[in-house]
């Protein structure tokens, strides 16, 4: 699959491209994965609200699709 994560790409686009990416959003206390802010807001938006870093994140991310 295909699909490239950026700090600006939206939770909800991540999500509706592939549930299980659900696990690394929970992992680091997004746990309002279903709320409707959570899904149009950006990674690097929710890592600021949450003191999480975002490249790891988005690193985290990306390798998981890549290996799908």
């Amino acid at each position: 699959m295909s699909f490239k994560v950026t700090p600006d790409t939206v939770i909800g686009d991540i999500l509706d491209a592939d549930m299980d990416t659900a696990p690394y959003f929970l992992e680091i206390g997004m746990h309002c994965l279903g709320c409707p802010a959570s899904r149009g807001e950006s990674i690097a938006d929710a890592c600021a609200v949450h003191g999480t870093d975002v490249d790891a994140l988005v690193e985290q991310l990306n390798k998981h699709f890549e290996e799908k």
